[in-house]
């Protein structure tokens, strides 16, 4: 399963990054953005606590 993030849409609340910091990071603007290498982390369940945190629903996971 993959993990994506919507750049259009999200508001660089940080929420991803602090509930999933092995796999979201913030740019250097301060927006959501992916460790490179986790693109395929979705399996972990801190990252479906990320997606589903998210205030915009700027993540998502697909492939299940």
């Amino acid at each position: 399963m993959r993990v994506t993030i919507n750049h259009e849409v999200c508001i660089g609340s940080g929420l991803c990054a602090l509930t999933a910091p092995a796999v979201f990071t913030q740019d250097d603007d301060g927006y959501s953005a992916l460790v490179p290498g986790h693109e395929d982390s979705a399996d972990d369940p801190m990252v479906r606590e990320a997606v589903r945190a998210c205030p915009v629903q700027a993540l998502s996971v697909s492939g299940d």
